[in-house]
């Protein structure tokens, strides 16, 4: 693996990281300080596209820019596509604070919306960090 992969695989993980604490704080105080809740809802999307699309940065740094993003948004669509799906392990799971978090509770369109938007955040920033990585 050449030392830019290392680099995108490093930054990609340290991305994802920020990004996780970040939905969290949004998820858990994001009501609480008067933040609109159609905020809080789709801005928890839209940071949730962004993480998946960093941890498949970190895991596959040599992949292109749109494999990682055709990846990330295969994996959003099936997982919202997943709300669909009840059986009784799955629907315990989902009320779960893990199984909110990761797999979400109640199937929304205008959600694949939002992670597509965190999708593009998520090619944006690794553009800008391995544009100046190169240079």
């Amino acid at each position: 693996m050449t030392g830019l992969s290392e680099h995108r695989r490093a930054l990609a993980l340290a991305t994802a990281l920020i990004v996780i604490a970040l939905g969290l704080a949004l998820r858990f105080y994001g009501v609480g300080l008067g933040l609109p809740v159609f905020l809080v809802k789709y801005g928890g999307s839209i940071l949730w596209a962004t993480m998946v699309y960093m941890l498949l940065a970190a895991l596959l740094p040599l992949m292109s820019f749109r494999q990682i993003g055709g990846l990330a948004l295969a994996v959003a669509v099936i997982v919202e596509a997943s709300r669909l799906v009840h059986t009784p392990w799955l629907d315990s799971f989902r009320l779960t604070l893990a199984g909110a978090l990761l797999l979400g509770r109640i199937f929304s369109l205008s959600n694949i919306v939002a992670y597509a938007i965190g999708i593009l955040i998520g090619i944006a920033i690794d553009r800008i960090a391995l544009r100046r990585a190169s240079a």
